[in-house]
């Protein structure tokens, strides 16, 4: 089959040039493959973070000759010869990762000038229906981004739920898991990878201190602040050290304050940049259990990440979240915007003896999320139907 997926890809970062890389990788062991990646993805004005690039390596490569930077999500004139030089290459099948309401107008033409000048289908990777954070217009943007679509893929039932919304019930539709981030490289050892923390970013843990991770964007929605809560009701009972890793998308200010007034101890570490694709794996392998403290949510990559790692994880009952994280055998489900719950689940990890059956639990739990499997499920999707 000759495929093209649409999407960000290196040398842009993110979780979503990862996800189309692997999807790349995995899929060209059968098929013909190319990228059709973003040479805008967004203006710089929209922008919040430092960069739109990636600092480190790039961790799967693509070809240079599969990865045709070319689309630029705000030029129309831009959509149309795109569109029309996908249609040229005759593909069968057209993947698109869609995850916001910003990016319809771009992919709906695109999708619509493809079918109208080739025979191949669309299918739409959605890791969001309804975003996190949600704005006038968006359900009519997402009406037109998804209505020459010819498949929808879900990897959760909280979004297979969004999609039903938008009555899309004629068209075929996956629902499968998402696969884990393999791309980070090898767990690293506990120790080495402390060392590594301290002497690159000043993370100043011990090998026999106990360590939480909060890792990604710090935005509204995920919680940092009920996390900040809980570190004190922890800290009575068990002492913890809180490493947060991630670029601020929320205003930093009142995470600063609430972290200095906390952290009299030193028990709490801060790294506020985007973490590079190199140094992700010593962040994950650094710690004991990983917490996602959402006041809500659809997905998260953060869960396969961790799983890769054998990591466990601590998340709120929100979205998707409990659908992946088995209370009490791969990880913890507390109520959202509950500090004692989050504070109690954290103190149970470190105390209660459960901590070696849930890391035996995950790796047999992540064996189901492989890129074998997904990719192979998308293919047997297409052609059964």
């Amino acid at each position: 089959m000759k495929i093209i997926i649409c999407g960000t890809a290196y040398p842009m970062r993110g979780a979503f040039a990862q996800l189309n890389a692997m999807l790349y990788e995995h899929l060209r062991k059968n098929h013909s493959v190319k990228i059709y990646s973003f040479k805008r993805q967004y203006p710089d004005f929209l922008f919040p973070g430092k960069t739109q690039y990636e600092q480190g390596s790039e961790t799967v490569p693509v070809f240079e000759d599969d990865n045709i930077i070319a689309i630029d999500s705000i030029n129309p004139c831009n959509w149309l010869k795109v569109g029309k030089q996908i249609a040229s290459e005759s593909p069968d099948l057209v993947i698109f990762r869609y995850w916001m309401p910003f990016f319809a107008p771009c992919f709906g033409k695109i999708s619509r000038i493809i079918k109208n000048k080739s025979s191949a289908k669309i299918m739409f990777i959605c890791d969001n229906v309804i975003p996190h954070e949600q704005r006038p217009g968006d359900k009519l943007l997402t009406k037109y981004a998804f209505k020459p679509i010819d498949y929808f893929v879900v990897q959760s039932k909280n979004v297979a739920d969004d999609l039903e919304k938008f009555n899309v019930n004629s068209k075929p539709v996956l629902l499968t898991h998402h696969p884990l981030y393999d791309n980070y490289g090898e767990k690293q050892g506990l120790e080495d990878s402390r060392k590594f923390l301290s002497e690159n970013y000043n993370v100043k843990i011990d090998t026999n201190d106990d360590v939480i991770l909060f890792f990604g964007y710090i935005r509204k929605y995920k919680g940092l602040d009920v996390l900040l809560k809980a570190i004190p009701l922890v800290n009575t009972k068990h002492n913890v050290k809180l490493v947060i890793a991630g670029e601020f998308y929320d205003d930093e200010e009142k995470y600063m304050q609430s972290i200095s007034e906390l952290n009299s101890a030193g028990n709490i570490f801060l790294v506020k940049d985007f973490i590079p694709n190199d140094d992700v794996k010593y962040f994950f392998s650094a710690c004991d259990l990983v917490v996602l403290p959402y006041h809500h949510a659809t997905q998260s990559g953060i869960i396969p990440v961790a799983y890769y790692y054998d990591k466990p994880v601590l998340v709120t009952n929100v979205g998707a979240l409990p659908e992946v994280v088995d209370d009490e055998k791969t990880g913890y489900v507390v109520p959202t915007n509950d500090p004692e719950s989050l504070a109690s689940a954290v103190i149970r990890f470190f105390q209660s003896g459960q901590r070696t059956g849930i890391e035996s639990n995950i790796l047999h739990e992540k064996k189901k999320y492989s890129w074998e499997s997904f990719t192979e499920s998308l293919i047997e999707f297409v052609n059964s139907k």
